[in-house]
């Protein structure tokens, strides 16, 4: 009798908890041999990735994906490289397992450290991005958890030939393959079903975009970790440099507009330099930028749309944005409180008074001073890579790196000691 779909998704969960504690038994280098394996094996099975990813490539472009999610999409022969390289930093970087975070006697004479743990078996939805499926695993490996990957069904040819990648380098060296599992079927039930595995998912991860997040933050029995939508605003003071200014806004917009620390909104000072708008205006017509904003803005700019309510909410993951023009620090800070979904937000400007001031106030997980927010990144922040930025704050907020992947528990040495 062939198993429904939500008793194979148990058995997943069943396979994860299993492998998990055979896991948690290997010692730092155990674990980088694996890594390094992998790594061979992705450079290896090159060809049947890129073979895999242009078929998902095609279809996305037959039901018309944006440009920026396609870019999300894309694999080459240089990003699977970047991808394997990725790796070298991650087995460079210390073992999260084990660590004493603290110790003390007692006035007992019982000396009680806590150290760190594998979390267990973590499991991670997301959507059209095939990278994350060697991220999540190779980060969860290395913190000593088994994981259960569920991908979104643009990107399901490639992730399968990725996990498939990992899971043949695991065997190869004679450790249970499940400590990675994906799941293959990309309907709502399976996401469902992953959201419910009581008893034997330690943490859930969604990478998203909000509905995903929404769903599992309303559907799911097992704590999850929120990895949030990116409204991520940059705000050019009155003092700001122009040409700064600029730089910032095009690197923050265009470098890859699909990605979740590019820029969605645009806040400017009424004050600023009115050379400014004259090179923003160049900014927008080089990219064909979309522009929505009030229509004070059309004083300064052309082919400027109005911008409704819901449009400062947005993350557009597009060449498009939102724009205000603002009187005063407080103005702006208050609407990034507003409308800001807690990832990153910048400012550009020469006065270090408003900088204090804006870092105080902003209650973001990256907060700039003069510089972009592309920086927002697992590697940037010397983490090798994450599994996604939180904009949560329990228990981990930013770059969700190794460190926020063990749990902890407390190890007590006696000496025959009762209580009295």
């Amino acid at each position: 009798m062939e198993l429904t779909l939500q008793d194979k998704i148990l058995q997943i969960g069943k396979n994860a908890k299993v492998s998990s504690r055979d896991l948690a038994r290997l010692n730092a280098k155990e674990k980088n041999e694996i890594l390094f394996q992998i790594k061979k094996n992705l450079i290896s099975n090159c060809e049947y990735i890129l073979e895999e990813n242009k078929k998902d490539m095609d279809h996305g472009r037959e039901i018309g994906m944006s440009q920026g999610l396609l870019d999300r999409l894309l694999l080459n022969r240089q990003r699977i490289e970047n991808m394997a390289d990725s790796l070298d930093t991650i087995i460079s970087l210390n073992d999260p397992v084990g660590k004493t975070l603290s110790a003390f006697i007692n006035s007992d004479g019982l000396n009680i450290a806590k150290r760190t743990v594998p979390m267990g078996v973590i499991a991670i939805i997301y959507e059209a991005r095939p990278n994350v499926t060697l991220d999540a695993a190779a980060l969860s490996l290395k913190a000593g958890s088994s994981i259960i990957l569920r991908g979104g069904k643009e990107a399901i040819n490639s992730n399968i030939a990725i996990a498939s990648s990992i899971r043949d380098a695991i065997k190869s060296l004679s450790y249970n393959e499940n400590m990675v599992q994906i799941i293959e079927d990309t309907s709502r039930d399976s996401s469902l079903y992953l959201m419910q595995l009581k008893g034997y998912v330690d943490l859930l991860v969604p990478r998203g975009s909000a509905s995903l997040i929404n769903s599992v933050v309303e559907n799911a029995k097992v704590p999850t970790l929120q990895t949030g939508v990116g409204n991520c605003h940059v705000y050019v003071d009155s003092s700001a440099k122009v040409d700064m200014a600029i730089k910032i806004i095009e690197n923050a917009k265009t470098q890859r507009v699909g990605v979740c620390n590019a820029m969605e909104s645009l806040l400017v000072h009424k004050d600023v330099d009115k050379k400014f708008f004259a090179e923003l205006q160049k900014l927008i017509d080089k990219y064909s930028i979309k522009v929505y904003a009030e229509k004070n803005s059309k004083e300064y700019l052309k082919n400027v749309d109005d911008a409704k309510e819901d449009d400062y909410g947005k993350e557009y993951l597009d060449m498009a944005f939102s724009m205000k023009i603002v009187d005063s620090l407080d103005e702006a800070i208050d609407h990034i409180y507003k409308y800001s979904t807690g990832h990153s937000e910048v400012i550009v400007t020469e006065s270090y008074e408003n900088a204090m001031e804006f870092t105080k106030r902003v209650d973001s997980a990256a907060v700039y001073v003069n510089a972009s927010s592309r920086f927002t990144d697992g590697g940037v922040f010397g983490f090798g890579a994450e599994l996604g930025i939180s904009t949560q704050k329990l228990h981990a907020r930013g770059p969700v790196g190794l460190d926020e992947l063990v749990s902890s528990k407390f190890v007590i040495l006696g000496n025959g000691q009762v209580r009295e």
